[in-house]
């Protein structure tokens, strides 16, 4: 079984699990009752950096060695000007848990940057879950659902004033991605576009994909290259390809000095801008 397809069945039923446990109704009510997380606030014709937590990743396994104290950790990211800070909240491969991003939002609230909720998302539900637990924005990826439940969850995410990372893998990822986009012109919402470079059934990297894709992406949306940028100088090739931001997990997980790495990589984007 394919990691895509595997993280599909283990997020719905964690969806089923979870709406029995609190019915809609009620989390709609506890997600309008959440104060208004910090909104999305990009470097106006700039390069930005999404600083992920993440404790396991299923390609390097172990990556809670650096982050004993993970509050101190999204501190150091919001300190060195990380614009947003992804949180793992998908239990089953990548050992994260909502509770990681309530806490992530608590600790990021006083320095104004949002917290973005990274899982394999299924359903409007999830984007309601993001919400109670005080994040900004969530991730949803083109390939993980059908049209008309991506939608949907897209729906949800402008509803409750969240920004979407809408995330692809290939040209045909893209193609769905700028179908969506045409679609939703004139919407008042926000939507990055990210393209991730990793193959999810080897795990492999191909960077040549930012490249290759570029041309292909949703003019609509501000872009982002996911997987691959492990170095300031990754940073810097992607900002020159014209990608708005760049979202760095690995990486920076396995820096001890958090807050020295995220400006290292969001100066080397900025300086290589054309």
């Amino acid at each position: 079984m394919s990691l895509l397809a595997e993280m599909v069945r283990a997020s719905f039923q964690r969806f089923e699990q979870a709406r029995e446990r609190v019915p809609e109704a009620a989390l709609r009510a506890a997600a309008l009752g959440t104060p208004t997380p910090p909104p999305l606030k990009l470097e106006r014709h700039g390069f930005d950096v999404i600083a992920e937590l993440k404790l396991r990743s299923p390609s390097v396994g172990d990556l809670s060695a650096t982050t004993i104290d993970p509050v101190r950790r999204l501190e150091a990211y919001a300190e060195g000007g990380a614009a947003v800070c992804s949180i793992l909240t998908e239990p089953t491969r990548f050992d994260g848990d909502l509770e990681h991003l309530r806490l992530a939002a608590e600790t990021l609230q006083p320095y104004g940057v949002p917290a973005m909720r990274k899982d394999f998302l299924v359903d409007p539900y999830q984007v309601l879950e993001a919400r109670a637990c005080g994040a900004s924005g969530v991730l949803l990826i083109v390939r993980m659902v059908p049209h008309d439940r991506l939608v949907a969850m897209m729906d949800c995410a402008a509803e409750q004033g969240l920004f979407v990372l809408l995330e692809a893998f290939s040209a045909g990822d893209l193609e769905v991605a700028d179908r969506i986009a045409r679609e939703r012109e004139g919407r008042v919402e926000q939507v990055l576009m990210g393209l991730n470079c990793r193959d999810l059934d080897t795990l492999e990297i191909d960077v040549n994909r930012f490249a290759e894709l570029r041309g292909r992406m949703p003019p609509q949306w501000p872009c982002v290259a996911e997987s691959g940028v492990q170095s300031a100088e990754d940073a810097a090739s992607v900002a020159s390809l014209g990608y708005r931001l760049a979202l760095v997990g690995t990486s920076l997980m396995k820096r001890r000095d958090a807050r020295r790495a995220v400006a290292e990589f969001v100066r080397a984007g900025r300086d290589a801008l054309p």
